[in-house]
Formats: structure tokens, C-alpha cells, sequence
């Protein structure tokens, strides 16, 4: 069971998604296979529940952590918005996630905030299990 400011890891994330079962959608968001933008009448606010987090704050000691990394993952060659693209929990996106369910449509989504000089970008990304990796965040 998972609270709703719980953080989970690559193996919570997979099981999470791998005990939903999606329909079809017929949420207001789309397919969301790769990042998309979605603007706040997109968001279904009312059907989506906050399942918990990826943003890891705290060590296991309770001390603050630094800043999350910007590296994104793609050992394969793929993009940032590519479908494709690994979701690799301690990497960029990922990082800045919280977890959500449709309850229209039943998926498991990510969603984060994209800060930009003058821009706030809220961007979605329906979870597929058989993408998540737990890759390490390797200092540089």
C-alpha cells in the first residue's frame, strides 16, 4: 500500500504500475506515451488520486539531500519525449515526479513541473512497467 507522500523506488514504481489494469483511456489527457504538456483544464483534477512521490528529499538518516541531478538516461539513443525512453527513477524527469492514478482510465502517471525564465510547463507521462530501470545515478 502506498501513501501519497511515500517515495518510491524503480521496483515500488513497477510493481504499482504491474497491479493496475488500464483501460482504455477516456481521461482528458490522452495517450501521454512520452512527456507531454498539459495545461490545467487538461488535468483531470478531480479523478486522479496522488499515489506518491519520486523526489527523494531526505537520506535514510533524515538529512537533506542535495539538489536532484539534471542527467537524463538513455543508453539506447533515445530522447527525452521519445515513447521509448526509460523511466530511470533517479534520473532527470524522474526525479522531480509525483505518482498519480486515473481513476477514469485506471493508468499510473507521472507528473512534474517544467520551470522555464518566464514559463511553467506541467508535463504528464502515462507509466509502462516493462520501461522502468533501475539504473544508478553514477557521480560525476
Amino acid at each position: 500500500m502506498t501513501t501519497e507522500n511515500q517515495v518510491l523506488d524503480a521496483q515500488a514504481l513497477r510493481e504499482l504500475a504491474q497491479r493496475r489494469s488500464p483501460k482504455a483511456c477516456q481521461c482528458s489527457l490522452g495517450a501521454c506515451e512520452g512527456w507531454e504538456s498539459v495545461s490545467g483544464d487538461r488535468w483531470p483534477e478531480g479523478a486522479v488520486q496522488k499515489l506518491g512521490s519520486l523526489r527523494a528529499t531526505l537520506d535514510a538518516d533524515g538529512a537533506p539531500l542535495p539538489e536532484p541531478s539534471f542527467a537524463e538516461f538513455h543508453p539506447t539513443g533515445t530522447r527525452y519525449e521519445s515513447p521509448e525512453a526509460p523511466i530511470a527513477p533517479l534520473f532527470f524527469p524522474y526525479n522531480r515526479c509525483d505518482v498519480f492514478a486515473c481513476g477514469q482510465c485506471d493508468r499510473v502517471l507521472l507528473q512534474y513541473t517544467e520551470f522555464g525564465g518566464y514559463y511553467v510547463d506541467h508535463r504528464v507521462r502515462a507509466l509502462k512497467p516493462e520501461r522502468v530501470v533501475d539504473a544508478p545515478l553514477l557521480d560525476a
